[in-house]
């Protein structure tokens, strides 16, 4: 199907008319920047409100999810004459009260990079150390671990950031703040994993799941999935994004993953730890690994309690609690020119892609 059809008004309106027969209503979550960008850019939220369903964005931006002391981890490292490369979302995301951004405006040697493989051919041309901040899901894994499966040069480490969304997912949905109808899993995340780790929410919590694509016509027909499994009473997890997501996803970046890192208990922001979310590099890789090699560097790192710059809820947006709007600094302390949380720093940023598409302000009833 050429892309074209993927935006066509009167298919789309089609499946409205579908999803309106079916006569639910219900709340459904993403995880994943690109679905909100599409939902807002398109007015899609708008059309499915108009037939009861609402989609709340969840925690979908990995520059979002890492938390202030992974970045005062890169920020110290810099500080202390480490070259620190990175994607530009991560070099500009706060720490405790500043970013690599900051710390290069001081003089710091810290680089922005488009690749992993950027920062090894940096790496290449100088005897200085470098590190690349390594911050993404399953998508991004597979690069990093080919990396270091192809023997970087010894001046090279990986301060790795990685994250497995389906713990989160579960974790979310313990706490159980929000009464969801439905997930819209990530087509990207999905195209490395596949479904499986899916199936373990179906039978923890019985709730209906729809992996997606990111064009307004795939999310609209996740939708209809969702509905059509609430109707029938059949939770399960369903594939709409089939030209991309095999059900045993990508095989062989799977193994790249496995054989580079284990699942580790990590913090992520807005959340507490979480069990098995991390991704660590494994023993037999140490030398690659930035937080041990530099573990010196690091000894006296404040890793105290963090709390978010006063009235900033980017916590709370990341687990859906809130939307943008009812955070009293959206659009008025907290844009994208001056961000006060990386949910306003990052272009998959539930904040700043709420910015983008409607700049709007609400008061919040306290």
């Amino acid at each position: 199907m050429q892309a074209f059809r993927f935006r066509d008004r009167s298919l789309a309106a089609k499946i409205i008319g579908k999803i309106k027969e079916y006569d639910v209503k219900a709340t459904f979550m993403h995880v994943c920047g690109t679905h909100q960008d599409t939902l807002l850019r398109y007015g899609l939220d708008s059309m499915l409100e108009q037939v009861n369903v609402k989609i709340k964005a969840g925690p979908g931006c990995p520059v979002c999810v890492t938390p202030p002391e992974e970045y005062e981890e890169a920020i110290t490292l810099a500080e202390k004459g480490v070259i620190i490369t990175g994607y530009g979302d991560v070099i500009k995301s706060p720490g405790y009260d500043r970013s690599l951004l900051d710390v290069r405006a001081k003089g710091c040697d810290v680089r922005i990079v488009y690749s992993v493989s950027d920062a090894v051919n940096m790496a290449l041309k100088t005897d200085k150390e470098v590190v690349f901040m390594a911050v993404g899901f399953e998508t991004t894994a597979p690069s990093t671990a080919s990396t270091i499966l192809n023997d970087p040069p010894e001046n090279f480490s990986i301060l790795t950031c990685h994250r497995y969304i389906p713990p989160a997912l579960q974790e979310l949905l313990r706490l159980g703040e929000l009464k969801l109808d439905g997930l819209i899993q990530p087509g990207h995340v999905s195209t490395i994993i596949g479904l499986t780790p899916y199936e373990k929410l179906l039978e923890e919590f019985n709730i209906p799941q729809v992996v997606a694509g990111f064009e307004p016509l795939d999310i609209l027909m996740a939708v209809l999935m969702l509905v059509k499994q609430i109707h029938e009473g059949t939770p399960r997890v369903d594939n709409e994004y089939v030209r991309s997501v095999k059900p045993e996803g990508n095989l062989k970046a799977l193994n790249m993953i496995n054989q580079v890192f284990y699942p580790s208990k990590v913090h992520w922001r807005g959340f507490p730890e979480i069990e098995g979310s991390g991704m660590k590099i494994k023993p037999e890789y140490q030398e690659y690994d930035a937080r041990l090699k530099f573990e010196d560097l690091l000894k006296d790192l404040n890793r105290g309690e963090f709390m978010e710059p006063k009235g900033c809820l980017c916590g709370e947006v990341l687990r859906g609690v809130v939307d943008p709007e009812e955070c009293p600094l959206f659009s008025v302390r907290c844009t994208p020119q001056s961000p006060v949380g990386p949910c306003m720093v990052s272009i998959e940023g539930t904040c700043q892609i709420e910015y983008r598409y409607r700049k709007t302000v609400k008061q919040v009833k306290r």
